[in-house]
């Protein structure tokens, strides 16, 4: 897993490499999240808790639109978070027709050992590496960091085409 990701030829490898250390980060995940909590969510479950904790308070809808899943799915995901007691559900303020959804104390604690567990597996990788090593990875994700954002900008909609999946909360 060490080709030359230099000129034309290395754009092509580059797109394997990363395949290869995003299946090794996600045996990673797994491990911290197999021991974080009795009762591990799933992977779309999971991404639901992470849209939450960055955007405390939106609509199924809203969330549906980020997450790219249809209302039902949603509604089915946010059910079982709510049973596991990972997610609350409130009246909005703005109408009385609308939900909002935020992480509950129970979730933000699981994310937070989540997390916790996850770094330490991470860190213990990264401190078999050499001070060359850890710099070049730094370098190398601030520009695929970089990369992402700009092609994630690109993407995002005109004022002419509508607002984007984080936008403005929507009835559900």
């Amino acid at each position: 897993m060490n080709p030359d990701l230099s000129g034309k030829d290395g754009q092509e490898a580059a797109a394997p490499a990363v395949r290869d250390v995003i299946e090794l980060l996600e045996v990673l995940w797994n491990k911290g999240r197999d021991i974080t909590s009795p009762a591990p969510v799933s992977s779309s479950q999971l991404r639901v808790l992470y849209v939450l904790d960055g955007a405390q308070g939106i609509n199924l809808r809203t969330l549906g639109e980020v997450l790219g899943s249809a209302p039902s799915s949603v509604s089915r995901m946010c059910d079982r978070l709510h049973a596991l007691g990972f997610i609350e559900r409130s009246l909005s303020s703005a109408s009385r027709r609308e939900l909002e959804l935020r992480l509950s104390s129970q979730g933000e604690s699981y994310l937070k050992e989540l997390r916790t567990r996850r770094e330490s597996a991470l860190f213990d990788v990264i401190s078999g590496m050499s001070r060359t090593d850890r710099a070049a990875l730094e370098r190398g994700l601030r520009g695929f960091r970089s990369a992402v954002e700009s092609s994630a900008a690109a993407e995002e909609p005109t004022p002419e085409s509508g607002p984007s999946p984080g936008g403005a909360v929507e009835s559900a």
